[in-house]
């Protein structure tokens, strides 16, 4: 088991992605700082995608503008085409983060291309990025597609192999419907690890079937280094239906650092950064800490 685990923080993108309620740059930019402030090492701050389709990711290049700087996290931006790729090359970000999806199906309706047409533009745009910047790639669908059905193991090892072609500095594994177990985690896990036993593992898991945080332990298990997650729990996939949120971040880390396992993140900062998002989406958000309280801090006797 795993000394530490880095927590990647994604509620600025993937938190707020599928919300009705539009927020602010001010308040992007607040949340961030939170996130910031929380002690989280790396934060995905945006995506570069049409806001005609995403509108909630408006203002992105206006948003890494305004970033803090020197502040010892590091930023990322998603990309999901070769506009997006180039737009956050260009934004003073550390990393970006492209989405290659293991489902056709899925593929068309996120990024209106197919699978393997996502993979050679990876592989092309990788020769274009830009000195200092880290690209790393995500496997959305990794463990199930909402249209297709379940994903095989081999299937997911075509995209990989196709993917780690381009020698990306990170591999993450997308649970992007939820759907994933204990057992799927190990067994994908494994599978990556037989071919490719240096290169760093993200999950990104979605808490759709509550099955999240046992997904999360499974991971640090298998040696997964990094885990996406959101304050309160909140995000999910425009074109996923029924898409519901990240596991949430103080949920996550309340379990890791009561488990002994540092995530450099300060619990109660997290709980605050959740009570902000869920304040200024004007509704309740799945966390659960935040609502139960830190234990022991609020244990009572009777």
């Amino acid at each position: 088991m795993k000394k530490s685990v880095e927590i990647i923080e994604v509620s600025p993108r993937d938190g707020i992605q599928n919300e009705k309620k539009l927020l602010s740059l001010d308040t992007k930019l607040a949340l961030i700082d939170r996130a910031v402030k929380a002690g989280a090492s790396r934060i995905e701050v945006t995506s570069f995608v049409n806001p005609k389709r995403v509108p909630q990711m408006a203002e992105a290049d206006e948003i890494c503008k305004a970033l803090p700087r020197n502040t010892g996290s590091k930023y990322i931006g998603l990309a999901l085409n070769r506009r997006g790729f180039e737009r956050a090359c260009n934004a003073n970000l550390d990393e970006v983060n492209f989405v290659v999806v293991a489902s056709d199906t899925f593929s068309e309706k996120n990024q209106a291309t197919d699978t393997d047409t996502g993979i050679r533009l990876f592989n092309d745009l990788t020769t274009e990025t830009t000195p200092g910047i880290g690209v790393g790639v995500t496997i959305a669908t990794a463990f199930g597609c909402p249209f297709e059905g379940e994903i095989s193991v081999e299937r997911l090892m075509h995209v990989v192999k196709g993917c780690m072609e381009a020698n990306p500095f990170e591999l993450a594994l997308a649970d992007t419907i939820g759907v994933a177990t204990p057992v799927d985690i190990a067994e994908r896990i494994a599978a990556v690890r037989k071919l490719y036993p240096d290169v760093p593992l993200r999950l990104h898991l979605h808490n759709t079937r509550n099955t999240g945080i046992a997904n999360a332990w499974a991971g640090i298990q298998a040696g997964v280094q990094s885990l996406d997650s959101s304050f309160g729990g909140v995000g999910g996939c425009p074109f996923a239906p029924a898409a519901t949120g990240n596991i949430a971040t103080e949920d996550l880390v309340y379990m890791l650092e009561r488990a002994g396992i540092h995530t450099g993140v300060n619990l109660k900062a997290a709980i605050d950064a959740a009570e902000f998002i869920e304040s200024a989406l004007g509704k309740t958000v799945p966390g659960m800490l935040m609502k139960a309280g830190i234990f022991p801090d609020q244990c009572t006797t009777s």
